[in-house]
Formats: C-alpha cells, sequence, structure tokens
C-alpha cells in the first residue's frame, strides 16, 4: 500500500529539524535553514507545520523514536538475562561496536529543554519520556535484583535518568572527555549494588 506523501514529508521535515537544530542550536533555526536541510520550500513546511511549537514537539516525538527502534533492536539480540546491561550500556555508547549507538542528538536535546521552560507542550513530551525511561530501567533493575522493592527499583532508575542525561551534558554540550562515559556507567553499577546491599524502604517504615 502506498503511504500519504503526509506520512513521507512529515517525518522528512521532522528529520531535518533535528539536523538543523543540531548544527546552529537555539534560538530556533528559521524555517528556511530547516528548509534548506529538507530539500523542501519554506511553504511547504509552514504547510506541514504552521507554527514552532507544533514543530519542536513533533521534534521531542522523533527524538524518542530514534531510541525506541535501537532499543528494540536490542531487546532482540539481548536474552533475558543481559537486558539491564544493554540498557545501560546503550545510554552510555557502550554498544556502537555492536551497531547500537547512542543517537547523536544531546545538542537537540539541550534545546528541547531550554524550549521546555516556556512550553506546556513541549515540557509534557520530555516529562513523559523521561518517566518512561525511569520506569523502564526500574522494571529492567527489579528482573535483574528481584529481592529489591519496587520503591528501590523506581529510585535506581530516577538516579539513572538523572546521571545519565546530566553526564550527556558534560561530555557532548561542554566538552568534557568521553572516558568519563566509562566513569558513569560504572556508577551506575555501583549505585545498584549499594541498593542491594542495604535500602531502608520507607514503605516499611513505621509511621
Amino acid at each position: 500500500m502506498v503511504k500519504p506523501i503526509s506520512d513521507i514529508r512529515r517525518p522528512a521535515i521532522v528529520q531535518a529539524a533535528i539536523k538543523t537544530i543540531g548544527k546552529h542550536g537555539l534560538p530556533l533555526p528559521s524555517y528556511d535553514l530547516i528548509a534548506e536541510e529538507a530539500d523542501m520550500s519554506r511553504q511547504l513546511i509552514r504547510h506541514y507545520f504552521p507554527d514552532p511549537e507544533t514543530l519542536m514537539v513533533s521534534v521531542c516525538d522523533g527524538l524518542a523514536a530514534a531510541y525506541k527502534e535501537a532499543l528494540m533492536k536490542g531487546i532482540l539480540a539481548a536474552d533475558k538475562t543481559e537486558r539491564l546491561p544493554m540498557f545501560l550500556d546503550f545510554y552510555f555508547d557502550f554498544l556502537a561496536g555492536k551497531d547500537l549507538a547512542k543517537p547523536a542528538d544531546d545538542a537537540t536535546y539541550d534545546a528541547m529543554m531550554s524550549l521546555a521552560a516556556g512550553s506546556a507542550k513541549i515540557r509534557k513530551n520530555l516529562h513523559d519520556q523521561y518517566a518512561l525511561l525511569q520506569f523502564t530501567i526500574a522494571h529492567e533493575v527489579q528482573i535483574s535484583n528481584p529481592t529489591l522493592s519496587q520503591s528501590a527499583c523506581r529510585e535506581i532508575g530516577y538516579l539513572f535518568v538523572a546521571i545519565m542525561y546530566g553526564h550527556w551534558k558534560m561530555v557532548a554540550s561542554l566538552g568534557f572527555s568521553a572516558e568519563h562515559n566509562r566513569v558513569s556507567r560504572a556508577a551506575i553499577d555501583r549505585l545498584i549494588a549499594s541498593y542491594v546491599a542495604h535500602y531502608d524502604d520507607p514503605d516499611d517504615q513505621d509511621p
């Protein structure tokens, strides 16, 4: 079945916007620059995305889709006992040699985070993305460490998101050494081990 032309052009425009933001950062690149990257007319860009906020929300969706595609590929290649290390290694870019490189999108995510301060739609989109990642990591931690409570796994999931996001801002955006990939990845293992060794579950404490 032939796809509608909109199903071809919209994703192409979103990818062009991602590349343009990655190159030029903020303030938002003009529709002219995005049109040049997409090899389309400015009028056509505006036809599909009449306002910048709508386009930026779609950019957030496009960024998330790239991770989903890569992770699904990794999940299919990993057995159940290997899933947590696979997730952690992927987010610190240790699977590039296995054709599972982390998307090089940190500059674009930085831009989206900045735009989220003034856009409830972008803010909700990013919140939901990172909340889903927190839940996914928590779920995988619990599978690998069944003695841990759900509270502990949720905390680990949140801390993973905070460390991973902060790490990539330092490395990709501020120019810290990529050697810190290993430092941050090892810190996650130590964090999980510390929870396994000792965790005071607030749900089990007397009121």
